[in-house]
């Protein structure tokens, strides 16, 4: 036990101008998706390089999916990242005898990867003696480029939301106590009892709930593969059509099908909101059990393959608590995947 005068730190108040976060000792998170995004794609359209036979240049951000957050945690910064990136490319030869149109696949943008580990896949469209001239331009120069972006994005990324994430004490901050705060804050050293600072921690976390602030956990990636005996179409509706969610989940239901539109599922139990929406193709979510720590959401992304007797639709969910894990995968399969084949018979072979 510790001495009078001499507890934890983590019980010590501070005179803190705005009284948050204390010792920057509980966790908060930012989220750094939407500026990554802005960021990304500005940097992706600068990709343009050239030699003596050619030039390639990147014309078109086709798909960037994922997410980004700044955290803070006993003072120290952690960024997480994970995104899935496609892009668009042209090349010309400088005699204009051959053009050529392309993708550039990168799929392992991620805090786990150095700028240098990140994978870098070009395709192009036709391929020819002269075309694959461009083709190797865009896999050497137009890669090295790449790596060279994504490097300006991962640092910039520190750098912008390391502002403001670990807050001064009281000596080092640029806001004054006011006499007020001061008259009311303890003597030097002197220890506060836990349940005064248990109190301040619950409006912090109040005030975090307000700002969409969230609190990172342990999580786990789920990852499910089902066949439904009907058409691709027909099982994008049962995901999207309010009235076949209210019947096979057989409780109340509200949804709007949109990109931002919220979703609350199982009676409030189970809640989100579309991220996006490419019909016959694929769902992306922002999903979340009610029981979750509040603003922590997870990523369901649902990718339907139509195949010659039934359609394959493979579930990927990010973010899932490690200790939800079991729960969250049962649930899959025991509401959502039994209720379906349950209540339209596409258990059933009907074709």
């Amino acid at each position: 036990m510790a001495k009078w005068g001499e507890g934890d730190p983590r019980w010590i108040v501070e005179e803190r101008a705005d009284a948050t976060n204390v010792n920057n000792w509980h966790w908060t998170e930012r989220d750094a998706s939407t500026w990554s995004k802005d960021r990304l794609k500005e940097l992706f359209m600068q990709v343009k390089v050239e030699d003596d036979i050619g030039e390639c240049e990147v014309t078109e951000v086709s798909t960037l999916t994922g997410e980004a957050t700044a955290n803070n945690r006993k003072g120290k910064l952690i960024f997480f990242y994970e995104w899935d990136v496609k892009l668009e490319w042209k090349g010309i030869m400088k005699d204009g005898s051959s053009d050529v149109k392309g993708k550039v696949h990168i799929p392992n943008l991620s805090d786990e990867n150095g700028a240098d580990d990140i994978d870098i896949n070009v395709t192009m469209k036709k391929e020819t003696k002269e075309t694959r001239l461009l083709k190797d331009l865009m896999r050497s120069k137009g890669a090295a480029l790449i790596r060279d972006q994504l490097q300006q994005y991962i640092d910039g990324l520190k750098k912008e939301f390391s502002q403001g994430m670990i807050l001064p004490p009281k000596d080092k901050s640029d806001s004054p106590v006011t006499a007020v705060n001061k008259a009311k804050s303890p003597p030097d050293n002197k220890v506060v009892k836990p349940v005064p600072s248990a109190q301040k921690d619950l409006t912090a976390a109040q005030n975090m709930k307000n700002l969409s602030l969230g609190v990172k956990l342990e999580t786990q990636k789920l990852v499910i593969k089902e066949e439904f005996k009907c058409s691709v179409d027909d099982l994008f509706e049962t995901f999207t059509d309010p009235q076949r969610v209210r019947a096979f989940t057989r409780s109340d239901a509200q949804m709007e099908v949109e990109i931002g539109g919220k979703f609350t599922l199982f009676n409030g139990n189970v809640s989100g909101e579309f991220v996006s929406l490419d019909r016959g193709k694929q769902i992306i979510q922002r999903w979340r059990y009610k029981s979750w720590p509040d603003a922590h959401f997870s990523t369901v992304t649902m990718d339907f393959t139509q195949k010659p007797d039934c359609t394959e639709l493979k579930l990927t969910q990010t973010g899932v608590p490690k200790s939800d894990y079991e729960r969250t995968k049962e649930g899959w399969k025991n509401y959502y995947w039994r209720g379906i084949n349950m209540t339209f018979g596409f258990g059933a072979r009907l074709f």
